[in-house]
């Protein structure tokens, strides 16, 4: 990365004046040719979550039903809202010990299904974490919204992310109201009805990198940045041999010496095109994919935040341009990014209470695909609730990766992807 001057990196790490964020307005040209490489074990969990997260939705859709089944015309036109790559009949089939199908009372030909005695008890300890970790769950809604410029969001966009962030699926009806002193509801002008924060609370306002690097003790290296001495280093995790390329190294030093701007100060004035504003982007989806569950989200869903995030039009090179960072996977036909610092051998390096029941509805699910037939009190309940539940294929000794012959050039005038990220464009759909 070139500079023409470097005075600027000298500058207060908190910016408080507008001449201070003018002083560092200026565009540098990078110009590092790296290949899109592919990390097989990120991407053999966001195959097997996708599954996860399809069952837990379709286990709250029955649960909410009147009923308490779904009939098979019900759910025929969820496979593309669930993320499925197989129609929605042919997954919940697959998985007896969580859904249990019957036939219709009036019609014998329309299957039906609703939950197991297991999936009951599994969904029974998931809103005990749910209770048990509620101020958590209230202090990452805040920081998602004091995050967005006008500190809303709408609702249809919260649902969709509801299952990332660790959201009850019923979180408007029985976790906003409880809080009038956190969260309103309030209707836009096109009708749209959104979540407002109804006052800032100063002690959320530290970003997840600022916590680590707090925790950490970095002794006289944090001291100085909370001086404004010294800027604050992303943890990096390049591809198998990136790291040891020079080009690469010395544009990630020059990256990494720019100042740290926290997602939660006001970015209005800084300059859109500078290497400041794309440091301060990386920052925001930095901490936004910190307060997911799984430290990962599909990009459809940043999408719909972006002009509230003020992350650029085409924030999808932000990933690619640093896969240090970042991990952009296109498993099960979509595009999913990954906070790659957030795993560790193919587990959470910091996993959330309710990453735990999600195993076990994991383990449960893949019990039921391997022993289909046995029907659907194979597992007991004490199996359910050992504590030393396998995890299949999730702790490879190492992550493999492999590189692939899609060239990505990193920089914004001479930007250049192939193949199928050259397709993935950030156009709405």
């Amino acid at each position: 990365m070139i500079f023409k001057d470097k005075s600027f990196l000298l500058l207060p790490q908190r910016l408080t004046s507008h001449a201070q964020f003018e002083l560092q307005q200026w565009r540098g040209i990078t110009k590092v040719r790296l290949k899109w490489v592919k990390n097989k074990s990120l991407d053999h969990i966001i195959d097997t979550e996708t599954d996860l997260k399809a069952a837990c939705l379709l286990k709250d859709a029955i649960k909410r039903s009147h009923t308490e089944f779904l009939t098979a015309k019900s759910f025929a036109e969820w496979q593309k809202l669930l993320g499925l790559t197989v129609p929605v009949l042919r997954f919940m089939r697959r998985y007896p010990t969580l859904f249990e199908e019957f036939p219709h009372a009036r019609y014998a030909n329309l299957p039906c299904f609703r939950l197991t005695d297991t999936a009951r008890l599994l969904d029974s300890q998931e809103q005990s974490i749910h209770q048990s970790h509620e101020n958590d769950t209230v202090e990452r809604l805040c920081r998602v919204l004091m995050m967005m410029r006008s500190r809303t969001v709408p609702i249809q966009s919260l649902h969709s992310l509801k299952w990332d962030l660790g959201l009850p699926d019923n979180f408007e009806k029985v976790l906003v109201p409880k809080y009038p002193d956190h969260f309103r509801f309030v209707k836009n002008s096109n009708g749209v009805v959104s979540l407002r924060l109804v006052q800032w609370h100063e002690e959320f306002a530290v970003s997840a990198l600022q916590r680590s690097n707090e925790i950490r003790e970095m002794g006289n290296e944090y001291r100085q940045f909370k001086r404004g001495q010294t800027a604050l280093a992303f943890p990096m995790n390049f591809p198998r041999g990136y790291g040891a390329q020079k080009k690469v190294k010395a544009w990630m030093e020059e990256f990494q010496k720019l100042p740290y701007i926290s997602p939660y100060e006001d970015s209005r004035h800084i300059d859109p095109s500078s290497e400041l504003m794309e440091k301060r982007a990386v920052g925001v989806l930095h901490e936004f994919l910190s307060l997911t569950i799984h430290k990962k989200t599909k990009r459809n869903y940043l999408r719909s935040l972006r002009e509230e995030l003020n992350i650029p039009h085409k924030f999808t090179r932000l990933f690619t341009r640093y896969p240090g960072i970042f991990y952009l996977s296109l498993k099960c036909k979509t595009t999913t990014v990954t906070l790659k610092e957030g795993y560790k051998r193919g587990k959470l390096v910091n996993p959330h209470p309710l990453a735990r029941p999600r195993e076990k509805f994991y383990h449960v699910m893949r019990t039921g695909l391997l022993y289909r037939g046995k029907g659907v009190n194979f597992l007991s309940q004490q199996d359910i609730l050992l504590n030393d539940m396998n995890n299949e294929g999730k702790g490879e000794e190492e992550e493999e990766e492999e590189i692939d012959e899609r060239e990505i050039v990193t920089d914004d005038e001479c930007y250049a992807e192939t193949s199928e990220l050259e397709n993935e464009s950030d156009e709405e759909e």
